[in-house]
């Protein structure tokens, strides 16, 4: 299985971790961390290390750290502490340019001889829109359309210089082909861009690109352009669908469906028995409060606060239709459907969400059963775990739960390529499609 590390909300995916752990508050402003972070998970063997970006702390204030850092700034300091691991940063379609994207993530790519990837997310949070300029943001279909565009250009940017172009013949005099650097002239909705990049395309052909919209939009853009698609799934067999799903969408694209990997979130926490694991999640819950994590539901399914009493079962009969909900509908959809499925009330739903992830406490043993009853059943290609509090949560991976895995079989026991897009098994960077696909309908 695959196997990338998300790095959340500053110290951690639990809203609580911030107060849970040992260590200043100030540690998600460290280089020292990231630094610690970077070698802890290469010593593991994790393919690819997954850093999120929140643009503002809008939706958090004061409350709680969030990873707002600069994702390329982070992801080269850990870049040189590192030989071998992946390095994946999100970055925003709806609040960057394609071309100062494509030259910032292809300068990484360089400079980590291949181990860069893109996660490419059509920001829907409408604050981030006020510091932007202000104005209306974009409704859902606007972000998708101009997150298309965007892609289409970055991808094509990236190939503005064949391979080979680079010559470097100092005898003739001749340093690249012009004939094969080109400039892409593209003129479309949102953006104008000349092209070429300034210098020749990356180690791995290009940056391996990551995507995570679950909507039946995001799914389409996911399958024309993505490698790789993180998610959130619950419920085993929503899982498989989803995977499912994705596949048939690749395939009507003419690509491969085993060029795209598909690797749900799952949230932990570990602990050397059951007990243990136990006693961590509880005082990760106990610290932050009842709450803020309510808030926080409510904001992840569209319901005011008001309406979700504690020891009452979750009222789904009161959501609105999910084309009118402004936030993800990938996560609302997951939670709502954990909530029916097990017939949670909201105390119950709160604790077992994970966050936004499908959410396993337990030994390595107990996790790792479950990572293998999700990849035999076709739900997964692999997990971005979602760690709950860091660093100590990362070390626990590498310490129990990878031995765990590779004892099983599960799990690799070395890199064995340099290049992120080899270590994931994604065969050649392929252009970017020029076809749609034929109407797929939704899961």
């Amino acid at each position: 299985m695959i196997l990338t590390a998300a790095l959340m909300h500053g110290l951690g995916m639990h809203t609580g971790a911030w107060l849970a752990r040992d260590g200043a508050a100030s540690d998600y402003l460290s280089a020292a961390m990231y630094k610690e972070i970077a070698r802890t998970a290469e010593s593991g063997g994790l393919h690819a290390l997954f850093l999120a970006e929140q643009m503002t702390n809008q939706e958090v204030g004061t409350e709680r750290p969030c990873g707002a850092l600069d994702t390329a700034t982070v992801l080269a300091l850990m870049a040189g502490v590192t030989e071998r691991i992946g390095l994946v940063g999100t970055a925003s379609t709806t609040y960057n340019q394609p071309y100062d994207l494509a030259r910032r993530f292809a300068t990484l790519d360089h400079l980590t001889g291949g181990r860069v990837g893109w996660n490419s997310i059509a920001t829907q949070n409408p604050t981030v829109v006020e510091q932007f300029g202000g104005g209306e943001s974009l409704d859902h279909e606007q972000r998708y359309a101009r997150a298309d565009e965007f892609i289409d250009v970055v991808l094509r940017l990236w190939d503005s210089w064949e391979e080979g172009a680079l010559v470097g013949d100092k005898e003739s005099g001749v340093f690249a082909r012009e004939d094969l650097v080109h400039e892409i002239d593209h003129v479309g909705p949102y953006f104008s861009v000349r092209g070429p990049l300034p210098f020749p395309r990356t180690p791995q052909g290009r940056p391996v690109i990551f995507q995570a919209g679950s909507s039946p939009r995001g799914r389409d853009q996911a399958a024309k352009y993505a490698d790789v698609v993180f998610t959130a799934q619950h419920v085993l067999q929503d899982a498989v669908d989803f995977r499912t799903d994705m596949r048939e969408r690749a395939a009507a694209y003419g690509r491969d469906p085993d060029s795209l990997k598909i690797l749900p979130g799952i949230s932990l926490v570990l602990g050397r028995t059951r007990d243990e694991a136990q006693r961590r999640k509880d005082r990760l819950d106990e610290v932050f409060g009842t709450g803020p994590n309510l808030r926080k539901l409510a904001k992840r399914v569209g319901l005011p606060v008001e309406a979700l009493v504690l020891d009452e079962k979750f009222p789904a009969h009161l959501l609105g239709p999910d084309e009118e909900f402004k936030g993800s509908i990938g996560f609302r959809r997951s939670i709502v459907n954990l909530a029916v499925t097990e017939d949670l009330t909201v105390r119950e739903l709160i604790a077992q969400y994970g966050g936004g992830h499908h959410q396993v406490v337990g030994t390595a043993e107990e996790v790792a059963d479950d990572m293998q009853e999700r990849l035999a059943a076709g739900a997964a290609d692999g997990f971005t775990l979602m760690i709950d509090m860091l660093p100590s949560g990362l070390h626990d991976v590498v310490d129990l739960l990878v031995p765990e895995l590779r004892r099983r079989g599960l799990f690799h026991q070395e890199y064995e390529h340099t290049t992120l897009r080899d270590t994931l098994g994604l065969g050649p960077a392929a252009p970017a499609p020029k076809a749609a696909a034929p109407a797929t309908a939704a899961a």
